[in-house]
């Protein structure tokens, strides 16, 4: 049967409901542990929408994602068993209600947070334009997500590029328990749309045959590459915003009754016994035969095994970056390169050869980026591969990451790490839990590089550094390096992972230079460079502390203290066996780091060292960072926050004395 027919359209509709209400019934049984947010009265949007999607059509979704699931293809037992916590769940127990995942079906995912799925959407359809794949990307979302940033960032980056994408607001009436009236103040979401030259539509969400023909039409338009629509479907949920939360206290109970005689199922059924499609007992069959499927999924879904706990932790990275490659000897001399060669060789290299890698940036393409970084490359590869963006960090990083998850391989240029604290929320809650939540079905090649550091009196919204920061969440990597051949080889190595990079480049060391061996070079991530052997005292540094710290190295060699410089390179991963080798040979530990010290990354290796390493410790560790302050612009009040190489020598002497 043809899945867009009105029996199919109903008969998608009847397995929503019937599993709903399963759901809503097993919450209070208490098998299901966490929310449940049923999609109670909104059938017929998914029904109607997902009718006209093949399995390589990209479906991005929000926390009441059950019923696009199963519009999508996902089985019963697969989401029945998700909300149990159950090993058979469609993402193993890891997402529950707000997380649903099944990619071989397109079912990208669904967000407990508000907003991005359309900023996965839109990266999605720009990764199928890249790859020139006939497919399309949807974002399923409710009225409350149209107040939010991404909606504006999402609709305006798929209107600028003609991107294959479909929006779809399902105006419940309701932002979680806020009448969506009484915090729009322009209340017609399709108007919104209409803002940005987009095709929009404002449907009954309630008539399933109606969303099913604006959806058709929509999508067919994308294919044909005539860009993004945007459908604003008025509907009603008839069950709380989750299971077991209060109803009536910001809606009434007669409200919610006039919208339940309004239901789509009924209106589509006396829709088929009026045309003579169907008879009354043929639609009770269907609805028995939904019911019958619903309960057999619970029953499977309770005899579905637990997750073993001992897989708690599978997933949080990429399988291939467990071994990341080994140093190779070079073949020829090493060329002397600039920092900002260097890098750019790397990209024009990895670009050249995978035409999956795209870059994503303010001022990328024909300027060749604020420092240089993609200087010529957008003559060789053209626009779509190097996009020169709108000043949006989190609408082009929510792209990255749904382009990532269709199979592209985005470098977000940001410029400067203080501009990306705009995104934080992409990347912590979005880009870093992808693979995991996904069971590691979704690789997250993502690459965010840009500038950090202190210097050329850039004040403090250009000069933040940030690594401890991201250094703390699991399944981001953070590479800082300090020499151009580092930089290099780092770089080819985050190009080629399946993992998220933040690629962190101080501005001061930008123009040095240094050897840079020929040949495909790559670096490990959490392999230490020895910059420097020494036997009195070990210094940790990072970036260009590195550089100042040889500088300190040097006077006190003369002095007759002899500074063994280790330089992480990677923040995480930390390698610490470098370090506590070298703490076992000196017994003294300085770490430098231009940052401040509160909650810092030299917190975390002075930890690691007093736990594994103290028994070699002659001396109390210590630390010399930069002043706990915002960045000012004076050069004067500048200098004064970081410390110089006068101050690293002054404090080596001192550890030394102790």
């Amino acid at each position: 049967m043809d899945k867009r027919s009105p029996l199919a359209l109903y008969r998608s509709m009847l397995l929503i409901r019937a599993v709903e209400e399963r759901l809503a019934l097993s919450h209070q049984q208490g098998l299901v542990h966490g929310a449940c947010h049923t999609y109670v009265g909104q059938e017929s949007v998914a029904a109607g929408v997902c009718a006209q999607l093949a399995d390589a059509d990209a479906v991005f979704s929000t926390h009441r994602g059950h019923g696009h699931a199963l519009a999508k293809g996902m089985q019963p037992l697969r989401l029945v068993a998700e909300l149990y916590g159950r090993e058979a769940g469609c993402s193993g127990g890891r997402g529950g209600s707000m997380h649903l995942f099944e990619p071989a079906i397109g079912m990208m995912g669904t967000s407990g947070i508000v907003g991005p799925c359309i900023l996965q959407a839109v990266g999605a359809a720009y990764a199928f334009r890249l790859a020139r794949l006939p497919h399309v990307g949807v974002a399923f979302f409710g009225d409350g997500a149209v107040n939010n940033g991404a909606f504006h960032e999402g609709l305006n980056m798929a209107a600028i590029w003609k991107l294959p994408v479909l929006f779809v607001c399902e105006n419940n009436q309701f932002a979680t328990e806020v009448p969506f009236a009484s915090v729009a103040g322009n209340p017609s979401v399709a108007a919104r749309g209409a803002a940005y030259r987009i095709p929009s539509f404002e449907i009954d969400g309630n008539d399933a045959l109606a969303v099913e023909q604006a959806a058709r039409e929509a999508v067919e338009a994308a294919r044909l590459g005539n860009g993004p629509t945007l459908l604003e479907c008025r509907t009603y949920r008839t069950r709380p915003h989750a299971e077991g939360m209060g109803d009536f206290t910001y809606r009434t109970r007669e409200e919610v009754e006039r919208w339940k005689a309004l239901c789509p199922i009924a209106r589509l059924r006396q829709h088929l016994l009026d045309l003579g499609m169907a008879t009354g007992p043929d639609l009770d069959a269907m609805a028995a035969m939904a019911a019958a499927e619903a309960e057999a999924a619970h029953v499977a879904a309770v005899a579905s095994p637990f997750p073993l706990a001992s897989s708690a932790l599978a997933h949080v990275l990429a399988p291939a970056s467990a071994t990341p490659p080994e140093p190779q000897p070079p073949t020829r001399p090493a060329r002397t390169l600039s920092f900002m060669k260097a890098t750019h060789e790397a990209l024009a290299e990895a670009m050249a050869r995978d035409p999956r890698i795209f870059v994503l940036g303010e001022g990328i393409g024909q300027r060749g980026g604020n420092f240089a970084t993609t200087s010529g490359l957008h003559a060789i590869h053209g626009p779509e591969r190097l996009r020169d963006t709108p000043i949006c960090e989190r609408g082009f990083v929510g792209l990255a990451c749904g382009a990532a998850m269709a199979g592209a391989r985005p470098v977000v240029d940001f410029m400067f790490a203080d501009f990306l604290l705009d995104a934080v929320g992409e990347i912590l809650n979005q880009v870093a839990k992808m693979h995991y939540m996904s069971s590691g079905r979704l690789r997250m090649p993502v690459l965010l590089r840009g500038c950090i550091g202190i210097g050329h009196s850039a004040a403090t919204h250009h000069s933040g550094s940030y690594y401890s920061m991201y250094a703390h969440f699991p399944g981001l990597r953070v590479a800082v390096p300090s020499s151009p051949a580092d930089a290099m080889g780092l770089l080819r190595t985050a190009l080629a992972g399946d993992d998220p990079v933040l690629f962190l480049e101080h501005r001061e060391l930008l123009n040095i230079k240094g050897p840079v061996p020929e040949g495909s070079h790559a670096l490990p991530f959490g392999k230490a460079a020895v910059v420097r052997e020494g036997s009195h005292v070990t210094v940790v540094a990072l970036a260009l502390m590195v550089h100042r710290a040889l500088h300190a190295c040097s006077v006190l060699a003369e002095e007759g203290i002899s500074v063994e410089l280790i330089d992480p390179r990677t923040v995480a991963p930390l390698d610490l066996q470098t370090i506590l080798a070298s703490v076992a040979k000196t017994g003294r530990l300085l770490v430098v780091d231009e940052d401040f010290a509160h909650c810092g990354i030299g917190a975390e290796i002075a930890a690691g060292v007093a736990n594994a390493g103290f028994d070699d410790l002659d001396a109390p560790i210590r630390r010399l960072n930069g002043a706990a302050s915002p960045t000012p612009y004076s050069p004067t009040l500048e200098s004064a926050l970081v410390p110089d190489a006068d101050a690293i020598a002054r404090a080596i002497r001192d550890l030394c004395a102790e």
